[in-house]
């Protein structure tokens, strides 16, 4: 249940955005002697970063995806680029507004080659990145490999190829009911390490309709196993500790043993520290929070708090850098002072970018590096894992992965739970559930 789509879920964090206002003039791609496409030149290629970072409703809240996406900049260039070219990586922060995410994309269409590690939460169509047109003034669209994705027209556009495909069955998106895809295999595992008994508090995020609709994939997931809901709660990421006060007082009085937060870690941790005041701090209760947890720095700021809660990754634990290189890459290049969840997601949308890239060029020359062709070869990835990093995922038909590892918080560490073979995830294709349902009402 907690993998990394689960992420998505910083959204509950965010105001409803206002309507766009005005239309932007697309801007004319640029040219060089030089160029296969727009953003590239004989010795540069140039991508971006459009991510919510500066806004006044959560500062910073999506940096982790920057510094990854940098991180990987400085990876890729240091192991001699690509086609002999090196990496620009221009940041555009979208700030957490529509208008400025749309004139981003707008200005990364006309000087970017690709956009690598997207995250602009409140994106409200992807028809500007669709109609992008290359350097020939054709509308091929621009390649995204995009970070976090939580609109289901963005994730299922023909030119977005998200490293953590959207639940959605993309061809019934528009239908009723939809098909969703989903992951229970940690929600089955818990379950069965507490004697197929867990039953307690579901608090799902309720700030946007699109967060909404997440909730409730991730709630049917993890009904799936076997857990039993006592309460489902909705709760916004504006909300203070005493909305949390019903919440533990209805654990306490159902004698719940398992409490699910579906929220940012901000209200994560509110929820645990209300439950601290009110005593509920039992050992046996299965505490469990979206990977938004791990390695955050307000998580681990709450100290005792927030022990022996659970989190499911889809990316190897950042400790584990002896049992695989990417790893190790990822946590030099990024560095350990700026490590965390997003920032895995930012480097490995550079490396879903990267294999494209390079396979564009392998079959088509260095001046056959054009989006068309990028966009060709992400379409043709169906086993993505950037080197053994990440759990792998059929990017190419954008269905999420039936991979995942659980750590726990404990005494102020992060351990590995299950599986516990150091650099593995358990991938059984039984951790795959798909069911019909209509979440578009």
């Amino acid at each position: 249940m907690l993998r990394p789509s689960k992420l998505a879920f910083v959204a509950a964090l965010l105001l409803v955005a206002g309507l766009l206002t005005g239309t932007p003039a697309l801007a004319q791609s640029n040219s060089g002697s030089s160029q296969s496409d727009v953003g590239v030149s004989d010795k540069t290629i140039r991508i971006a970063i459009i991510t919510d970072v500066d806004n006044p409703i959560v500062p910073n809240v999506l940096q982790g995806i920057v510094d990854g996406v940098q991180g990987w900049g400085r990876y890729v260039n240091a192991t001699g680029g690509i086609a002999g070219r090196k990496v620009q990586v221009d940041f555009l922060d979208s700030k957490l507004n529509a208008n400025d995410a749309r004139n981003a994309i707008i200005k990364a269409c006309s000087e970017d080659f690709a956009l690598v590690g997207t995250g602009a939460l409140l994106l409200q169509t992807p028809e500007d990145e669709v109609s992008c047109p290359d350097s020939t003034g054709k509308a091929v669209g621009i390649p995204d490999t995009a970070a976090l994705v939580t609109n289901t027209a963005q994730a299922c556009a023909p030119n977005v190829f998200p490293i953590l495909p959207n639940a959605v069955l993309c061809s019934t998106v528009n239908s009723a009911p939809q098909t969703y895809r989903a992951n229970n295999g940690d929600s089955k595992y818990l379950q069965k390490q507490n004697g197929n008994k867990l039953h307690g508090s579901f608090v799902l995020a309720a700030d946007s309709p699109s967060v909404k609709k997440t909730s409730g994939v991730l709630n049917k997931s993890a009904q799936s196993a076997g857990i039993k809901v006592d309460h489902a709660w909705q709760v916004t990421g504006r909300d203070p500790q005493s909305a949390y006060t019903p919440i533990v007082s209805g654990m306490k009085n159902d004698s719940s043993n398992y409490g699910l937060s579906l929220q940012a870690v901000s209200g994560v941790v509110l929820e645990r520290q209300e439950a601290q005041l009110q005593g509920l701090t039992d050992p046996k209760i299965v505490w469990q929070c979206t990977l938004a947890c791990y390695f955050d720095d307000g998580f681990i700021k709450a100290g005792d708090a927030v022990d022996r809660e659970y989190m499911t990754l889809g990316f190897l634990p950042f400790a584990e850098t002896g049992a695989n290189k990417m790893t190790a890459n990822f946590v030099k290049y990024v560095g350990k002072d700026k490590l965390s969840g997003f920032a895995s997601w930012g480097f490995t949308s550079g490396l879903l970018f990267e294999q494209a890239a390079k396979a564009a060029v392998q079959k088509n020359g260095n001046n056959g590096l054009t989006r068309a062709n990028v966009m060709a070869q992400l379409k043709d990835i169906h086993a993505f894992n950037a080197d053994g990093m990440v759990a792998t995922v059929d990017v190419g038909n954008k269905v999420p992965s039936n991979c995942f590892m659980i750590e726990q918080y404990k005494s102020g560490k992060f351990v590995r739970v299950y599986p516990t073979k150091v650099g593995t995830f358990d991938c059984k294709a039984s951790n795959s559930y798909t069911f019909k349902t209509d979440l578009n009402q």
